[in-house]
């Protein structure tokens, strides 16, 4: 099986990450396909399975951790796993395109540890903590709980940027959706090849 690359997108929930992935993943000259994660918990009303997530309940997703199919897991919150699978990546490269990931900054980095010669890791930065806020609360899809909790998470999210390849600050969504395809597009073309 021909592999290809990996392009890890780690941020804070509410950075833009996920903007930033759907937008390079429309630049067809990329040839990136989307690592679709596993996930414990519920699905939110418009998230689909096999599409957003792979929704597995708590018993089966410890027993795929058993069973070693992971490539990497986290326990983000209490019983709320999230994880990449080893057959989502081996599906996208036998199909030959590129991995691009929207994952948090442990798994990110446990990618990158795994794949370090393959992996682009890029860290996506709020403008502030206060912003991020701002638009956790916009979103209007999580209790004032759950965004307190995803805030205290994120300023131990930031303090792990320097581990990544790069780091985009997300103060402009248009300069940071040029940035990130001007990193990805020299990371994949194939004279950056490292076989």
């Amino acid at each position: 099986m021909q592999e290809g690359k990996l392009i890890v997108f780690s941020a804070p929930s509410g950075s833009g990450k996920t903007t930033i992935v759907r937008h390079l993943l429309d630049q067809k000259e990329l040839k990136l396909d989307f690592s679709i994660s596993a996930a414990s918990r519920e699905p939110r009303p418009e998230e689909k399975d096999g599409v957003d997530y792979y929704f597995l309940d708590l018993k089966e997703f410890k027993r795929r951790i058993k069973d070693e199919e992971f490539l990497e897991w986290e326990e983000v919150y209490r019983d709320n796993f999230y994880g990449t699978l080893k057959s989502e990546v081996e599906r996208i490269w036998a199909s030959g395109k590129n991995v691009i990931f929207d994952i948090d900054v442990v798994g990110g980095l446990d990618i990158k540890k795994i794949y370090p010669e393959r992996t682009l890791a890029v860290f996506v930065k709020p403008p502030s903590i206060e912003e991020l806020k701002i638009r956790l609360k916009k979103r209007k899809t999580e209790s004032d709980e759950r965004i307190n909790m995803r805030v205290a998470k994120a300023s131990i999210e930031l303090a792990t940027a320097p581990q990544f390849d790069h780091i985009i600050l997300n103060n402009k969504l248009d300069e940071a959706l040029k940035e990130a395809h001007t990193l990805v597009a020299d990371f994949v073309s194939p004279s950056k090849d490292t076989e």
